[in-house]
């Protein structure tokens, strides 16, 4: 059975972590999320996730969007590849509900997938290479 928690190495937790994304990397984004991610040393994907207080004053609802984020990348982990992300919260995502943001993160999650696998394949070159 596939180990379905979130450990520590599996999350940003230092602020090199998240300046290091922030300097260099590439974005996509859904109406309520938007995503930084690079390529990782390390053998698997990591997740941040930033909420501030511009998507809801409320707490209880940064919160809520916080778990459906953990709660997602943690049973999609096994399926991305070695990333670091950082997934910001934009204001909408206050107003959706935990299915809706569910589907967008596995939307993101997919579209991840595609994108590193079309960019990674073996005996193709990339544009400026």
């Amino acid at each position: 059975m596939a180990d379905l928690g979130l450990p520590r190495h599996a999350r940003l937790l230092r602020r090199a972590d998240f300046a290091a994304l922030r300097a260099a990397s590439a974005r996509c984004a859904t109406p309520c999320f938007a995503v930084e991610y690079r390529p990782s040393a390390a053998a698997l994907a990591r997740l941040g996730i930033a909420v501030s207080r511009r998507v809801s004053k409320h707490a209880v609802v940064r919160n809520r969007i916080r778990r459906v984020i953990r709660e997602s990348f943690r049973l999609n982990r096994a399926a991305l590849p070695a990333l670091d992300l950082l997934v910001v919260a934009r204001a909408r995502a206050a107003a959706a509900d935990n299915a809706a943001l569910r589907a967008e993160l596995a939307a993101l999650w997919r579209r991840l997938a595609a994108a590193l696998n079309e960019t990674s394949a073996p005996g193709t070159m990339r544009a400026g290479s």
